[in-house]
């Protein structure tokens, strides 16, 4: 009975917006206030959302502080497409291939791997701090992996302020120009291997779907242009966040993780207490 209650859970539109929305921010977490605004609904319409999908099982929720944070449970929903994998589909090649066939494509496929590994980050405007992680792996990742950057609603140009931090740590700013998360879901669109979002905005909005079946994760940074104060000192501290995260993952030896470990290491990565 609970994978039919959390199949009539999800059979709402609005209850699926939010159940989306959070799957996109998993591993983390989100507060109530975010997620109305980004779907925009009612608190009292969010609530009952929420209730609903927290009795089926498909959510979470804890207390940081005096805030309230909601999340998806996801030893329940693995547990849920089990079910409708080997219970619905009665292992049928012809239903379930296509799912195995995509995951087969994620890296790493073995410790041979040589080919760079392609990764996308995104975040809203993609005029800052989606242009420092592009720039930054390129320079220092080496032949190990190939870097692009795009935006949910990408802006006229690369932001001044990111463009005199890029000049002042080295960077040749040839090439970064703001493009559309579309424009790697297009017919003959370079595969993506990993996408990493790097502003909540562009994690909470829907996004085309990009060929094969990519590894995503969630490395939360705050807009630099919001920040009070200085905004040199804002921008040049986004950009060593995002350095510090890249080092990190510079380091792994993606091509001996499996996709579950690699995942792990992604989402640590973008969990600030790490």
């Amino acid at each position: 009975m609970l994978d039919i209650d959390a199949l009539t859970a999800l059979g709402h539109p609005g209850r699926l917006a939010v159940f989306r929305l959070l799957a996109r921010r998993a591993p983390h977490g989100v507060r109530p206030s975010e997620i109305a605004h980004a779907l925009d609904l009612k608190p009292n319409t969010l609530s009952v959302y929420v209730t609903a999908l927290t009795r089926a099982g498909l959510l979470t929720s804890w207390r940081e502080g005096r805030s309230v944070f909601y999340g998806v449970a996801l030893d329940r929903v693995g547990a849920l497409i089990d079910f409708l994998v080997n219970d619905c589909c009665h292992g049928r090649p012809d239903v379930c291939e296509p799912l195995a066939a995509r995951a087969l494509q994620r890296l790493p496929q073995s410790a041979e791997v040589t080919h760079a590994h392609t990764i996308l980050f995104v975040c809203s405007a993609n005029a800052a701090r989606s242009q420092f992680a592009e720039a930054i792996l390129n320079r220092d990742g080496g032949a190990r992996f190939r870097a692009f950057s795009a935006g949910t609603r990408p802006g006229p140009g690369l932001s001044a302020d990111a463009a005199a931090v890029l000049t002042a740590r080295g960077h040749d700013l040839a090439g970064l120009a703001p493009k559309p998360v579309a424009a790697f879901a297009a017919p003959g669109a370079a595969p993506i291997d990993i996408l990493i979002t790097v502003c909540d905005e562009a994690a909470n909005r829907e996004r085309p779907r990009l060929p094969g079946l990519p590894l995503t994760a969630h490395w939360s940074v705050a807009a630099p242009g919001s920040a009070p104060g200085d905004r040199a000192a804002a921008f040049g501290a986004a950009y060593d966040t995002i350095k510090a995260r890249l080092d990190r993952l510079i380091a792994l030896p993606i091509a001996a993780l499996g996709p579950a470990r690699l995942q792990a290491e992604l989402d640590a990565i973008g969990t600030p207490s790490t």
